[in-house]
């Protein structure tokens, strides 16, 4: 922008609320990018920027390696690591395997406290689960969140017949069911909620599997989930 001050330059205040980091570089100059591999790319970025703009990174040979960086990169508060392709072009506007997004995989055992029933290709299933972690300071339940990801088919169905044998009571578009069927899920993390009575909400929760194993007695409380940190 002609006539912006430089944020990182000169006289920069010391707590600039934010900062310009760039992690791909697609045109310069007249010269299309977008084809060209991503150490090429990184290699022209590397000509025209100072390292301290462009996004942290490592080149990783083994699995191993690649373990280690993300585990280094989630201590120091990132959410998780994207892995690249060298060799893959910029696929502008989709996502393919070229880029892959790793972030930590937490699971818990929650209780199923009711259901809203689907829409679309989900019509007639009840779908969307109302999850909840024991109290055990009152004995009771406290919602966390709701998730209708993970769901195949045939899932789907069982979980209908399931839910609707335990139904208690209903409104127009979810049945409450008495808390005795445990879920497997798994979430990349935990946010600050004012929405739910547990004071935390589930980030990206979806569905791994139905625990027949275990009863509401045997679900996560939510100091567990608390633990898990925000």
């Amino acid at each position: 922008m002609s006539g912006a001050p430089d944020p990182t330059g000169p006289g920069a205040p010391d707590t600039a609320p934010l900062r310009v980091y760039f992690f791909d570089l697609l045109h310069l100059d007249g010269r299309d990018l977008l084809d060209s591999a991503l150490t090429e790319r990184l290699a022209v970025m590397a000509e025209v920027l100072p390292a301290e703009l462009q996004v942290p990174r490592r080149r990783c040979e083994t699995v191993d390696e690649v373990a280690a960086a993300f585990t280094d990169a989630v201590g120091r508060g990132f959410e998780g690591i994207v892995v690249k392709n060298l060799h893959a072009p910029y696929a502008a506007g989709r996502r393919d395997a070229a880029w892959v997004k790793v972030k930590p995989r937490h699971t818990l055992d929650l209780v199923v406290i009711a259901a809203e029933w689907g829409h679309g290709r989900r019509q007639g299933w009840l779908s969307n689960l109302h999850l909840g972690a024991r109290d055990p300071v009152t004995g009771g339940l406290v919602m966390l969140g709701k998730t209708f990801k993970g769901l195949t088919d045939q899932l789907l169905t069982w979980q209908t017949e399931q839910l609707l044998a335990r139904e208690v009571r209903r409104t127009a578009g979810t049945v409450y069911v008495e808390p005795s069927l445990v879920v497997e899920i798994a979430i990349d993390g935990l946010q600050a909620s004012t929405r739910y009575p547990g004071g935390v909400a589930l980030r990206f929760a979806r569905v791994l599997r139905y625990r027949p194993d275990k009863s509401a007695a045997d679900a996560d409380t939510l100091e567990t989930v608390r633990a898990l940190g925000i």
